[in-house]
């Protein structure tokens, strides 16, 4: 047997009160709201939405409605979806086994589906439009799923495929049998997780055009989850399927190409209407203005006050005299 890591084997149950009992993945879960609840604070201090003013500004209590709107929607469609995508007969010999929350099983892409139900809800109560909700929730995403795959780890689960002898971080997990395999809920927390949100948050710090930041966001995931698929074992009782690909591939694969489709989209109509002399919307003026980017608070400053003495000369220039140029 080659020198390999053992699992931690972390009791799954962070906390038993008088029988009540409180699982490490749930406290994940909880981190991961708590810490997008944190970002999408951060956010209103970023373009365009510290300038918004159609249809109104966001505030905070913007943020904890859509959060709320998102928790369900990540409940409900990530348990809807593992249903239909990877158990349907059983969960059709069992209905109310779909209730079992805590029995496990949850799909990101049915939480995904999810989440993009509850913001366009969200979108649709508010008067906002929905891509600039999905702009503005994106960033915030990837550390919750980071957290929802450290659960995986603790929890010994969705671990990867067998490891080369010589890997130096293969793991033995103890429903994985006697063979050392990829700790590929580590790959995903870094991948899907850390690295994603790093490139979608720089990316996002700049104004884009509506739009672009949640299509990245497809683009992000859908690739970096179809790469890191090939460390993972596929489901026993799904292996893997046409071309070689695990299921998780086959549901990947289509958000890149949507996302791709979508930021090309969102290019080429901003460019036309601006073309077509169209008014766009806050965050297309400022993705459309190289000036707005780089402008501090003080040359907003200094230019608004620019602006004040060009009304005046005007003023003056029309004949508008003042009480003092108006005396002999």
């Amino acid at each position: 047997m080659p020198l390999v890591l053992t699992f931690p084997d972390i009791n799954p149950v962070a906390v038993n009160l008088f029988g009540l009992k409180l699982h490490w993945y749930a406290i994940m879960y909880l981190l991961g709201f708590a810490v997008g609840y944190w970002l999408m604070r951060r956010r209103l201090h970023h373009e365009p939405f510290r300038s918004i003013t159609t249809p109104k500004a966001w505030s905070p209590t913007d943020i904890e409605d859509l959060l709320l709107a998102a928790v369900a929607g990540v409940i409900i469609g990530g348990r809807l979806g593992y249903v239909v995508f990877y158990k349907p007969l059983d969960y059709l010999a069992d209905p109310l086994a779909i209730l079992r929350l805590w029995d496990g099983g949850m799909s990101f892409h049915g939480g995904a589906i999810g989440v993009v139900v509850a913001v366009g809800i969200f979108a649709w109560r508010m008067g906002r439009p929905f891509w600039q909700v999905a702009d503005f929730l994106a960033p915030a995403v990837p550390m919750g799923l980071m957290f929802g795959r450290i659960g995986n780890f603790i929890n010994g689960e969705l671990w990867g495929r067998p490891a080369p002898a010589d890997l130096p971080w293969a793991m033995i997990f103890p429903t994985g049998g006697d063979v050392p395999r990829h700790p590929s809920q580590l790959y995903q927390a870094l991948l899907e997780g850390l690295l994603l949100f790093v490139l979608l948050w720089f990316y996002a710090r700049k104004p884009r055009y509506r739009g672009q930041v949640a299509a990245a966001f497809l683009i992000g995931y859908g690739a970096f989850r179809f790469i890191v698929e090939f460390w993972r074992e596929p489901d026993a009782y799904l292996g893997f399927l046409s071309l070689g690909w695990s299921m998780g591939q086959w549901l990947s694969a289509p958000m890149v190409v949507v996302g791709v489709a979508l930021w090309l989209w969102f290019q080429r109509r901003a460019i036309s209407d601006v073309e077509a002399g169209v008014l766009l919307a806050d965050e297309d003026v400022a993705a459309a203005s190289p000036k707005a980017e780089s402008e501090t608070d003080e040359e907003r400053s200094s230019n608004a006050s620019v602006e004040n003495d060009d009304e005046s000369v005007e003023k003056l220039a029309n004949g508008e005299a003042t009480n003092a140029s108006s005396s002999p």
